[in-house]
C-alpha cells in the first residue's frame, strides 16, 4: 500500500514545561523559564481570553445561533493552563440551545504536570467545577490524541506533540480557532508557514480566527494560507490584535496516496440501529446516545451473550517492541477506556485499575521487552519494566520472571459493563435476529429485515456482530475468523491467597472477584464449538501453575482443589482480522473498489484519483479479538465521531488504519483480491494475521 507521507513519531513522553511560578497582590501565576513569557495575563487572564479569543470570534451571538446538529468545533494552537478552553466552555452553556453540543481540540508541545495544572487553575475558585473536570481525565503526557468528556455536551480532545505536526494530522474541521502560544518573538519555532496550512487544510468554509499578536510573521503565515485578517483593539496594553476567516479552504490534498480511504458524504442521523449487543455493539450505541442520537440496539440474546458476556476480562494490551500503528491505536484505546471507565463508573463496581504485569518468563519474550523499552519511553505510570522481585512485590506472590507493569490497566466485568451501556438513555433495546440488510435508494434508508419477519428501517446501521458480520451481503468479503477461547472459573473461600494485579503470561489470571478466580483463556482459530471442555481446563490450569507455581501451591494449601473435571467455565467466540488490528469505520462497495483500484495490482504507484465509494450510511466495527476492552470505547468514538461529522479521536493515519477497506487494497496490491465471497473468513499464509497462542486472551 502506498505509504503515508510521513511516519508517526515513536510513542514517547513529552517533556514537562520549565515553569516558574511569580506572585504579586493578583495571583500565583506560571511562567515559562524556556520562553521568557507568561501562560496567561497576570492582570486579568480571563479578562483577556474574553477579549481576545470568545469576542474576537463572535462566540456568543455564533453560540445563541447554533442550530446544527453537529457540534460547534474550536481548535486551538496551544493549550498552556486550559484558562481559553475552560472560558470558551463557560460562554457555551450560557449561550447555546440546551440541545447544542461543544467539540474543543487543542495542542499542546508541553504539557503542564497534574499538579501544576491544579496550581494554574486554583487562581479562580469560581471556576473549579470546570477545571475539576478537566484535572480528573487529565492524561498521561504521552504523544497522540486524549479524548476527554468534560460534561454531556462537550467534548475535549488534546493533541499532545508540536502544533503543525499535530494539525497536519487532525482528522475533522474546525469553525472557529483560538491562535495561541507564547509571543513570535519568543517562540518563533510555533509560527511557521506550515502551522498557517495546517489550520487552513482543516478549517471549514468561513472558520474564523482571533490572535493577540499582529506580529508580521503571522499576518504573512495567514495570508498566504489564505485568512483574511484585520487590526481590531487589543487588550489592556496591547494596542491591537488580529481577527479574520477563511472564505474557502483549500481541498484536502492530504488523501491523494490513499483516496480509497476518503471519508463518506456526511448524512444525517436520526435514527441508527446497532446490530449486536456485545462490547463493540453497547459502546457505539451508548456513544451515538450520548450525541443525542435515537438508537434501536438489537441483539438476538440478552446484551453481552457472545464473548463479551464473560464475567472477568484484563484490560491490557501487548505493545509492539518498535512503534507501528496497530501499537498506537492500542495505546490510546487502553488509556481512552481508563478515563471512560473512570467517568462511567467513579466507584469501580464494574472495573478495578489494580494494574497488570506481563511477564517474560522466556528468553525470547524477555529480549523482545527489553527491546521494548529500549525503543520507548513512556511515562511510568503507563508502563515500565520491573524485575522478578519488584513484579513479586506488585502481585503479591513470589515470581520468577521479569516483566513489564501497566499501573493503570487491571480488570473488568465486560457482562455487566455491556448491560450498563445498552440501558443508556437514548438507546432502545430489541430482541431480534437480522438476516438482511438493503439501502433503499429512493428512502434514502436502510431496510433490515428479521428472522421473525418484521422489519426495521434507519438512517444509518452499524454492524457489531463479531466473525459474523461477513453474513451480510455488503460486508462478504470482510477478512474475519472466529477464534475460540475458554475460561475455567476456580471457587476460592474467602480467607484464600490473593493476588494484587492481573498477571499475563501464556494467560491470564485476575484477582478473584465474588470468590471466583478466572484464568484462561484457551486460543483456537476456526474453532466454533462453544462447548465447555475439561480438555481445555486442564490446559489453563497448566499454564497457571507454570506460570504462578507458589501462588497454585499457596491454593491448594489453603484448601482450594485445581481439578480440571472440578472446574466451572465458560467458552466462547471472538473475530481476529488477518493483521490483528479491528476494523472501525464505513464499509466499502466492494466490486466497485476492485474496478477503481484494479490498475494498483500492476503497479502500486498508479494511484488512482477516485475517491472510495461506500455503501451510504453503513458500519462496521469487529475484530477486536482478545483485546476488545482496550479497542471496543475507542473504536466506537471513531466510529461515532465520523458519523456525527465531528473531529475523530485518533490521528487522521490510525483512522485509515481502522478502515475496514484496508485489507482489501492490500489485496488488491498483492494480486490476492477476487470477487464475491471468496475471502470471508480467509488469510494469506504469508501474514502474521492471528494473535500468537502466547498473547493473553482477553474477552
Amino acid at each position: 500500500m502506498p505509504a503515508v507521507s510521513r511516519p508517526l513519531p515513536p510513542l514517547t513522553a513529552l517533556a514537562p514545561p520549565e515553569l516558574e511560578w511569580r506572585a504579586d497582590d493578583i495571583s500565583d501565576a506560571p511562567y515559562a523559564s524556556a520562553y521568557g513569557d507568561v501562560y496567561f495575563s497576570r492582570h486579568d487572564g480571563r479578562a483577556e481570553t474574553g477579549h481576545v479569543f470568545v469576542e474576537g470570534n463572535r462566540l456568543p451571538e455564533r453560540f445563541a445561533a447554533w442550530r446544527e446538529t453537529r457540534a460547534f468545533v474550536i481548535g486551538e494552537t496551544g493549550f498552556g493552563t486550559g484558562l481559553n478552553m475552560l472560558c470558551a466552555w463557560a460562554c457555551f452553556e450560557r449561550h447555546a440551545p440546551a440541545e447544542a453540543r461543544l467539540h474543543l481540540v487543542s495542542t499542546e508541545k508541553y504539557p503542564l504536570p497534574h499538579d501544576a495544572l491544579a496550581r494554574a487553575l486554583a487562581i479562580w475558585p469560581d471556576m473549579a467545577a470546570r477545571a475539576g473536570a478537566l484535572l480528573d481525565q487529565w492524561p498521561e503526557p504521552v504523544g497522540g490524541v486524549h479524548r476527554l468528556w468534560l460534561s454531556s455536551r462537550v467534548v475535549l480532545d488534546l493533541h499532545f506533540g508540536d502544533a503543525a505536526e499535530r494539525l497536519s494530522r487532525l482528522d475533522g474541521r474546525v469553525d472557529a480557532w483560538f491562535l495561541d502560544g507564547f509571543s513570535p518573538a519568543k517562540n518563533p519555532d510555533m509560527w511557521q508557514p506550515e502551522l498557517f496550512a495546517a489550520m487552513a487544510q482543516v478549517s471549514r468554509p468561513g472558520a474564523t480566527f482571533a490572535t493577540f499578536t499582529c506580529a508580521g510573521v503571522v499576518k504573512r503565515g495567514l495570508r498566504d494560507a489564505g485568512f483574511t485578517w484585520r487590526k481590531t483593539p487589543g487588550f489592556g496594553r496591547k494596542r491591537e490584535m488580529l481577527c479574520g476567516e477563511i472564505a474557502a479552504p483549500p481541498d484536502d490534498r492530504r488523501r491523494a496516496s490513499t483516496p480509497w480511504f476518503t471519508p463518506p458524504r456526511a448524512r444525517p442521523a436520526r435514527h441508527v440501529v446497532v446490530i449486536g449487543a456485545g462490547l463493540s455493539g453497547t459502546s457505539v450505541a451508548a456513544a451515538l446516545a450520548r450525541r443525542g442520537v435515537t438508537v434501536t440496539l438489537l441483539e438476538r440474546d440478552a446484551p453481552g451473550a457472545g464473548a463479551s458476556g464473560n464475567r472477568q476480562g484484563a484490560l491490557y494490551v501487548k505493545l509492539a517492541a518498535e512503534t507501528n500503528p496497530q501499537s498506537r491505536v492500542y495505546l490510546a484505546g487502553l488509556l481512552y477506556t481508563r478515563r471512560w471507565l473512570t467517568a462511567l463508573d467513579p466507584e469501580q463496581h464494574l472495573w478495578q485499575d489494580c494494574g497488570v504485569l506481563q511477564l517474560a518468563p522466556g528468553a525470547k519474550e524477555a529480549t523482545r521487552q527489553q527491546r521494548f523499552l529500549a525503543h520507548h519511553a513512556l511515562p511510568e505510570r503507563v508502563v515500565h519494566g520491573v524485575d522478578a522481585a519488584t513484579a513479586s512485590q506488585a502481585a503479591g506472590t513470589p515470581l520468577d520472571a521479569p516483566g513489564l507493569d501497566y499501573p493503570q490497566a487491571g480488570w473488568v466485568r465486560p457482562d455487566r459493563l455491556c448491560q450498563q451501556l445498552a440501558a443508556s438513555p437514548g438507546i432502545t433495546q430489541r430482541r431480534g435476529e437480522a438476516h438482511d440488510l438493503d439501502f433503499d435508494a429512493d428512502a434514502d434508508a436502510w431496510r433490515i429485515a428479521l428472522t421473525d419477519g418484521s422489519t426495521l428501517t434507519a438512517d444509518h446501521v452499524v454492524v457489531a456482530t463479531a466473525h459474523e458480520a461477513p453474513r451480510f451481503t455488503p460486508l462478504a468479503g470482510l477478512p474475519l475468523k472466529p477464534i475460540r477461547g475458554q475460561l475455567t472459573h476456580v471457587p476460592v473461600p474467602a480467607d484464600a491467597p490473593s493476588l494484587a494485579r492481573v498477571v499475563c503470561a501464556g494467560g491470564y489470571v485476575a484477582p478473584a472477584m465474588e470468590g471466583v478466580l478466572s484464568l484462561g483463556a484457551t486460543f483456537a482459530p476456526g474453532d466454533t464449538d462453544t462447548a465447555v471442555r475439561t480438555t481445555d481446563h486442564a490446559r489453563n490450569l497448566d499454564e497457571f501453575t507454570a506460570t504462578l507455581p507458589a501462588f497454585a501451591e499457596a491454593l491448594r494449601a489453603a484448601g482450594v482443589t485445581l481439578d480440571p473435571a472440578a472446574c466451572e467455565g465458560r467458552a466462547s467466540l471472538r473475530a481476529a482480522s488477518p493483521d490483528k488490528s479491528p476494523y472501525a469505520g464505513p464499509v466499502p462497495v466492494r466490486e466497485a473498489w476492485l474496478d477503481d483500484y484494479a490498475v494498483l495490482g500492476a503497479d502500486a504507484r498508479r494511484v488512482p484519483s477516485t475517491a472510495g465509494r461506500h455503501h451510504p450510511g453503513l458500519w462496521v466495527s469487529a475484530a477486536h479479538g482478545s483485546r476488545g476492552l482496550a479497542s471496543a470505547p475507542l473504536c466506537a468514538e471513531v466510529i461515532a465521531s465520523r458519523l456525527c461529522d465531528e473531529p475523530l479521536p485518533l490521528e487522521r493515519e490510525l483512522v485509515d488504519h481502522l478502515h475496514p477497506g484496508r485489507r482489501l487494497i492490500a489485496d488488491i496490491i498483492r494480486g490476492n483480491a477476487t470477487r464475491g465471497n471468496a475471502t470471508l473468513s480467509t488469510s494469506s499464509p504469508n501474514d502474521d494475521a492471528q494473535t500468537s497462542p502466547t498473547t493473553t486472551e482477553t474477552p
